[in-house]
């Protein structure tokens, strides 16, 4: 029989804030993260907008010879996992160290690193280029220097499956204790990758919103007048433990991950499947793994994008999947206010999902002014609910057609 897996230890840094307490705040009062970008100048750019994180000292936390030898998305994942840590209580005896891995993904990767090796090459020579540039931009770095922080001995690894990565690595980190490989995991995902190639691309591929003179109302997921989503930074991470392990040193439970569904469109490399047909089945899996009925689902976070074409194929895939049910789920997209965290979306919003479930509280979509009549249903509009929520779902679509979706139950004691 295989293990069950909870939720017991949260930790994030995002552009509404680089702990869970304050990006909770921000996210039920409806505070955006987008601003004028400020990394670098972007005044030549189309797109001049996105959701940075604020207030990031890395020297502070890690030390200047550490934080000049790891690339941005390392650094959040690195705090990320800090906070997880020290928030689940768990203390890594010599033992625990062997049970315990590590599955952070990312989506890009150390994209500053790799942009400002290359800019060093051209301007000053091979032999000034960085030697710690390799492990600086090489996507497996978050997962290792996490391991190598706290000593930690059991499975370690990346994986990258754009913006599906950061759910699947906490679905597959789930797997690996069910199947009693680890008692406990490490995971989620980071990624920084606010640089003007980057932003250029999404932009000429039509994806970013242009809203440049209101940027905190430029993403505006399912609302008729949407017109792409917010590029934004970020790591979310979560200490998944199998439930015998968290029960017997009496760990706090956020929540249980019960169910993990992953399927791919086969369709297009940046576009949707329109018949929404692998997102509905990715959340046909989650429920049938966690032994779920859809009736019994009460949440979901969506993906949410706030682009044309994803959020009507999520529409059509919840509608598909829920039959009339569809119409008394609150579902909400987390975007509207972070902007899109790529590697890191999944992850952030399953430390939603997860909070939800402990507080009773959902957050609200917003920048919901207009409803588009191919999408809807209740996008919990601008304000937070108080609902209670059983069960909640979290969606996760990337490029490439990779379709992940987490199941998560409220926790009320072992039954």
């Amino acid at each position: 029989m295989s293990k069950r897996v909870v939720i017991t230890g949260l930790g994030a840094v995002t552009p509404v804030g680089n702990d869970i307490p304050t990006m909770w705040d921000a996210l039920l009062t409806g505070r955006s993260g987008a601003g004028r970008i400020t990394a670098f100048d972007p005044s030549d750019m189309e797109v001049q907008i996105a959701a940075e994180v604020k207030d990031f000292d890395p020297e502070a936390l890690f030390g200047r010879r550490l934080a000049r030898r790891h690339d941005r998305f390392t650094l959040f994942a690195m705090e990320a996992a800090r906070q997880a840590i020290a928030d689940s209580g768990l203390e890594f005896d010599e033992e625990l160290k062997w049970k315990t891995g590590v599955l952070v993904g990312t989506g890009i990767g150390g994209i500053i690193s790799l942009q400002k090796g290359y800019r060093i090459l051209g301007e000053r020579g091979p032999h000034r280029v960085s030697p710690f540039m390799i492990p600086m931009m090489m996507p497996n770095a978050a997962a290792g220097m996490i391991a190598i922080t706290y000593g930690l001995h059991g499975p370690n690894f990346s994986l990258a499956s754009a913006c599906a990565t950061g759910s699947h690595a906490i679905g597959e980190a789930a797997a690996i204790i069910r199947r009693g490989d680890a008692e406990v995991m490490v995971c989620g995902g980071s990624e920084a990758v606010i640089v003007p190639v980057a932003l250029a691309a999404f932009n000429n591929m039509g994806a970013v919103s242009r809203r440049n003179d209101e940027p905190e109302r430029a993403c505006r997921p399912f609302d008729a007048n949407r017109d792409g989503f917010v590029m934004g930074e970020g790591a979310g991470v979560l200490v998944l433990e199998s439930l015998e392990h968290a029960c017997m040193r009496g760990a706090h439970i956020y929540a249980e991950l019960a169910g993990y569904g992953a399927t791919s469109d086969a369709f297009h490399v940046t576009a949707p499947a329109e018949d929404g047909k692998g997102a509905a089945r990715a959340m046909a899996l989650a429920l049938r793994n966690g032994g779920l009925a859809p009736e019994e689902v009460d949440y979901i976070n969506a993906h949410g994008t706030g682009t044309a074409l994803n959020d009507r194929a999520e529409t059509l895939a919840i509608r598909n999947l829920f039959g009339k049910h569809a119409y008394n789920l609150a579902v909400s997209s987390t975007k509207s206010m972070t902007g899109h965290l790529i590697g890191a979306a999944g992850a952030v919003e399953a430390i939603v999902c997860a909070k939800s479930l402990e507080t009773g509280w959902v957050h609200p979509t917003i920048n919901y002014e207009t409803p588009d009549p191919e999408c809807d249903l209740d996008y919990v509009p601008n304000v937070a609910r108080h609902l209670m929520p059983r069960v909640a779902l979290s969606n996760s679509f990337g490029f490439g057609g990779h379709n992940g979706c987490l199941a998560f139950r409220r926790w009320e004691g072992e039954k």
